[in-house]
């Protein structure tokens, strides 16, 4: 059931990390950030802006420090960044980001194929990094194929709630948990919802689903059910594992808060302006992307009655059920 009073829901755009970091094509630091600033002022309340990693690992972020050095900090938005270890860390820091993301996978064989380290590995890298952030920046980890792996199959619930209680005791505030191959069903992530928000009720919870099954909008309705109100996403569909044949990008930004403000609840988010953003991105990407609210425009659009035809004509042609 939908939460009787609609809370207030927090959208984190991810487009600019996880959607870029894929493209084939480097997205110029000017675009990048000309984009993450005007994302800002649409009313996100979190956008990840890049990941301090290796140029050699992936080349599409080597402008991380150009980028977070030259947008605009809008008030009342926090900027984000992941970091895969360390040196990344410190990086992060340096630029002052208000967020530190950290990420590993629930399954051993993903954390191993995306990483190249054990989940074991990945935790103590955590320690690490949770001393060095201490108090200079929120500290959240992202639980990669917590609804399921596409080597493993399926993850248990205690696997999950095993990792989230190491994060815990390694001092990380908030938790993502991800739908990485888009494997997850409804009835699985309120399940898991309701366990870790019941388990951990001072933890910062986030959802991050992708649509590879065209199970995004629903699980994010099931999240939402479940009390969760941060929602990872990316404009126009951007993204997707490389690790899943296939796989579609991320929860589309546009289409989710489409969906929530339609339902009356309150994004904090400017609809038309981030439909407006979707409809560039073809040009900046050189591809379509897989949003539908900025092709067929939001429910509330209307159109004029075909030429001819007035409210009580008839025409000839194909039926709409």
């Amino acid at each position: 059931m939908v939460p009787t009073k609609n809370p207030r829901l927090y959208i984190h755009e991810v487009s600019v990390r996880d959607g870029f970091q894929i493209e084939p094509e480097f997205i110029p630091t000017e675009q990048k950030v000309a984009l993450v600033n005007a994302l800002s002022r649409t009313g996100v309340a979190k956008i990840e802006v890049t990941s301090f990693t290796s140029p050699r690992a992936i080349p599409g972020l080597a402008d991380a420090e150009a980028v977070m050095g030259r947008i605009d900090r809008v008030p009342g938005v926090q900027y984000a960044a992941l970091v895969p270890n360390v040196r990344g860390c410190e990086r992060a820091l340096a630029c002052q980001v208000d967020e530190v993301n950290v990420v590993m996978s629930a399954s051993q064989s993903h954390n191993v194929a995306n990483l190249r380290m054990t989940p074991e590995q990945s935790l103590g890298q955590f320690a690490d990094i949770a001393k060095l952030v201490d108090s200079k920046a929120f500290l959240n980890a992202s639980l990669s194929t917590a609804f399921g792996c596409p080597f493993e199959g399926q993850v248990p619930l205690s696997r999950v709630l095993e990792m989230i209680d190491r994060f815990s005791d390694i001092g990380i505030e908030g938790v993502t948990l991800c739908d990485t191959t888009g494997v997850g069903n409804p009835r699985q992530v309120m399940e898991a919802c309701l366990a870790v928000q019941d388990r951990w009720p001072a933890m910062v919870f986030t959802a991050h689903f992708h649509d590879t099954r065209g199970m995004g909008l629903a699980n994010a309705l099931a999240a939402l059910q479940a009390g969760i109100v941060r929602f990872d996403a990316s404009l126009g569909g951007l993204g997707g594992c490389p690790f899943a044949p296939g796989a579609s990008g991320n929860v589309c930004t546009e289409d989710l808060v489409h969906m929530f403000e339609a339902m009356g609840c309150d994004t904090g988010v400017d609809l038309d302006g981030l439909l407006d953003l979707a409809r560039l991105l073809p040009d900046i990407v050189k591809h379509g992307v897989p949003g539908q609210v900025a092709k067929a425009g939001p429910s509330t659009r209307r159109y004029p009655l075909p030429a001819g035809q007035d409210d009580a004509g008839q025409t000839a042609g194909a039926f709409c059920s």
